[in-house]
């Protein structure tokens, strides 16, 4: 299996405009953010570019996927649609959001629908969707491997 990309500021400030979308971001959302930039090991410097990133509405700005691969972008997604559920709503502007971020992603509908039920399956067997408890570690985990199931039965097809 290839080695994990190690997700950028950008990303996690994208991440941010989601949790945005719907005019506010409560603290468990710029928390869930924060704590995903941490677990993947960016510089403090970058840290606190995302945190200012979660203090005031910014807008969508172009991911640069160039050194994404398929399992990062669905992973990004992920992460985006998980934040958008948090506040228990997923608004119109919020909906609008992540089709941008998955337009911008490359990433087709089907794809969306399959991340988006192991988003719900992974905060279920959290017991808890809230960031303290959330197994991201598990959402990124069971994303590559349903991709790699995905591609070894095309292979075989």
């Amino acid at each position: 299996m290839p080695e994990k990309t190690r997700l950028g500021r950008d990303v996690y400030v994208a991440l941010a405009a989601v949790g945005w979308a719907d005019g506010k971001l409560e603290q468990d959302e710029a928390d869930a953010i924060v704590r995903a930039a941490l677990e993947e090991g960016l510089e403090l410097a970058e840290i606190a570019e995302i945190e200012d990133a979660t203090k005031s509405p910014i807008d969508i700005a172009v991911v640069d996927r160039k050194n994404l691969s398929k399992e990062d972008r669905l992973y990004v997604y992920g992460v985006a649609g998980w934040i958008a559920r948090l506040d228990g709503v997923i608004t119109d502007s919020e909906k609008a959001a992540l089709t941008k971020l998955a337009d911008s992603l490359k990433i087709p509908e089907r794809p969306r629908e399959i991340v988006d039920r192991i988003v719900e399956d992974v905060a279920q067997s959290s017991g808890d969707a809230r960031p303290a408890r959330y197994d991201l570690g598990a959402l990124r985990t069971i994303i590559g491997e349903r991709l790699a199931a995905a591609e070894a039965r095309r292979k075989d097809v």
